[in-house]
């Protein structure tokens, strides 16, 4: 018999759903490809750690100065016309990246990818958690950065089959922003836009005063997994291994995802995301404990599979708990400041990293990891010794 909860819950969209989940699977196959192939070719023009991870660091520094502009440009230009332009301007943004061939060029270009896929960033996930009925949101966001994952493994697989010699590793990331455009466009029609609905919300900084803890689940969530992106190829190398693996490191990070992101989102419709965020922090530590001791042997990929899984299930599950807590203009608010503290985390999290792994070798990957979910593991208890100390 179905319980009330579940009669009054809307009908799931699944057209619209899969539309949008589609469109951002394509535009992570860009974003995947483009972290391991900018380290490696920065490699062989034998630039530091730490610069490498300053240039991982410019696409994030785009996603912070252009965070509290999204809600302003979706109302001015329209939710969905915004998309289709940002994903347009994405590729174009990846033709000349090819085209220059030169490091200094790509701060800038890195720089003006991150302004115009913030808008994709927020309103693909807006639009996935307004699509989820209540009762199922932790699985069909489980789906949707499933498949989001599939996209970021996508881009490097193919960078261990077509190598970074060339325009073809470039033309991928081309054709994946050209794909989410057309797709956004198909659908464009089922996909509501995100009108005022009155409510006082305070804009980013309002948000942050009502849910920290979810901010810096963002942050450490986005500095951990750029971080290991950007430098888990310098990380493997330092052990002597060889290219084709260092790719393929990466992409198991990325098969973690693919994995497990829907068991974690059936945990965190039963036991909640607050509290599954704190599991998943616990996981990823352990994971990077484990990291440089089993680097050189079959178990890493076990390693990684997890790693991959619960360093970025932090950011699904701090996801599942915005969508149960907030609604209307506030959600839209709320995942605007989710943009901004993931650039925020991709912004101090690589250059950090590689400037420790520059100070004491490699060790200083797995350190940062580490440290950074310890502190959001002791913040999340106290911020939830707070509210239950207010509920009594």
């Amino acid at each position: 018999m179905t319980s009330p909860v579940q009669s009054a819950e809307p009908p799931l969209k699944w057209a619209a759903l899969a539309g949008v989940t589609a469109a951002l699977a394509m535009f992570g196959a860009a974003q995947g490809l483009s972290s391991p192939l900018f380290t490696l070719l920065m490699q062989k023009q034998g630039l530091s750690p730490a610069l490498i991870g300053l240039s991982a660091a410019m696409m994030p520094f785009g996603l912070v100065l252009s965070a509290s502009f999204v809600p302003t440009a979706v109302r001015l230009v329209g939710a969905r016309r915004l998309a289709v332009a940002c994903s347009l301007i994405g590729a174009l943004c990846f033709m000349a990246i090819g085209h220059l061939q030169d490091w200094v060029g790509w701060f800038l270009i890195r720089f003006a990818l991150g302004i115009v896929i913030n808008p994709l960033y927020v309103l693909g996930e807006v639009w996935a958690l307004s699509l989820a009925p209540p009762s199922r949101r932790g699985r069909v966001m489980g789906v949707f950065n499933t498949v989001l994952g599939a996209g970021y493994a996508t881009g490097p697989f193919a960078l261990t089959l077509i190598g970074t010699s060339g325009w073809a590793p470039f033309a991928v990331g081309v054709v994946g922003f050209l794909l989410c455009a057309f797709i956004l466009h198909a659908v464009s029609s089922d996909l509501a836009g995100f009108e005022d609905d009155g409510q006082s919300n305070g804009g980013l900084l309002g948000f942050a005063g009502m849910a920290p803890a979810l901010l810096l689940a963002v942050l450490v969530s986005a500095a951990v997994q750029q971080s290991t992106y950007a430098l888990l190829p310098v990380f493997g190398g330092r052990y002597g291994l060889a290219e084709a693996i260092l790719a393929a490191l990466v992409m198991a990070l990325s098969l973690g995802n693919i994995l497990l992101q829907i068991p974690l989102g059936l945990l965190a419709e039963r036991y909640g995301g607050r509290a599954m965020i704190i599991v998943c922090a616990l996981a990823t530590t352990a994971c990077a404990l484990l990291l440089p001791l089993l680097i050189l042997t079959p178990l890493v990929w076990v390693v990684l599979l997890v790693m991959g899984a619960v360093g970025y299930g932090v950011y699904t599950m701090a996801l599942v708990e915005l969508g149960d807590r907030f609604k209307g203009s506030v959600l839209v608010a709320g995942n605007a400041a989710f943009a901004l503290m993931w650039g925020v985390g991709g912004i101090v999290g690589p250059p950090g990293a590689g400037l420790l792994m520059q100070a004491i070798g490699p060790l200083g990957l797995p350190v940062v990891i580490a440290c950074l979910d310890a502190l959001l593991v002791f913040f999340a208890l106290y911020r939830s010794s707070v509210r239950r100390r207010g509920r009594a």
